[in-house]
């Protein structure tokens, strides 16, 4: 006869559980010996690795019992059930692992892989992350209210940063980004973007057609008070554009 730490020795788990196993029902408790200790016989050896076998299998405690005496067939069943139970529960595992891929990634997080493409190519020509990070905030709310709009809006964008004058203007504006607002370049900068815009107009990009994406007026607002909430120089040049005949800033178009 075994006492409890030498059951617990023989079926490879500790004493904590198998008294978790008793307070579980799954595991019958002796009746003490006259000397007050509980004496545990080879039935009990085999049982308690069967429950530690289906245990470690994945078999809910709440279902050891059921299978412990159920037939073979009904075993079977049981054993089916379970195995498509974990491999659900793999499925969902492997789905958190991804999300976490993403939230590592940085910029993968709430943006499809073209906008975090568009946000590596902003850090390769210079910017600086001041500028990036307000871009993937912009995006972000962009992705969320028209997904499905996202692939030819970074279609866009690709093809302005393939410009080495749009590409230039970028850098400029990044330069600008803490000018305050009677800096006496700003009229020039606003004079730099119309003659970009107008160029566009005049002649878009050779092999390019510009999608129809009509940006909602609502959407186009909020992206506008970011950015002039965040730039100090923002409103000043906003007014220059409009004495130049555009409005905007997200949504920039003829007055």
């Amino acid at each position: 006869m075994l006492t409890i730490g030498e059951l617990a020795s023989y079926a490879g788990v500790t004493i904590r559980t198998v008294r978790h196993y008793h307070a579980k029902g799954l595991l019958p408790e002796p009746e003490r010996d006259h000397s007050g200790y509980r004496r545990y016989d080879a039935r009990a050896v085999s049982e308690l690795i069967r429950i530690r076998t289906l245990a470690e299998a994945g078999v809910p405690l709440a279902r050891v019992e059921e299978l412990l005496d159920a037939g073979a067939e009904e075993f079977a069943a049981a054993v089916a059930d379970i195995d498509r139970r974990l491999r659900a529960e793999i499925r969902e595992r492997q789905q958190h692992r991804q999300r976490i891929a993403q939230l590592a990634a940085g910029d993968n997080l709430a943006l499809p892989p073209e906008a975090a493409a568009y946000l590596a190519r902003l850090r390769e020509i210079g910017l600086p992350e001041r500028l990036i990070e307000g871009e993937r905030d912009a995006w972000i709310l962009v992705a969320a209210q028209m997904p499905q709009h996202m692939a030819a809006y970074m279609a866009l964008k690709e093809v302005q940063l393939d410009d080495p004058e749009q590409s230039g203007f970028y850098r400029d504006l990044a330069a600008a980004i803490d000018w305050d607002a009677d800096d006496p370049r700003i009229p020039a900068l606003a004079d730099q973007l119309v003659a970009l815009i107008e160029a566009d107009v005049a002649a878009p990009p050779e092999g390019w057609e510009a999608p129809d994406l009509d940006l909602p007026d609502d959407l186009a607002d909020l992206l506008d008070a970011v950015f002039v909430d965040s730039v100090p120089m923002a409103r000043r040049l906003l007014r220059e554009l409009e004495e130049r005949g555009w409005t905007g800033w997200t949504k920039l178009e003829r007055g």
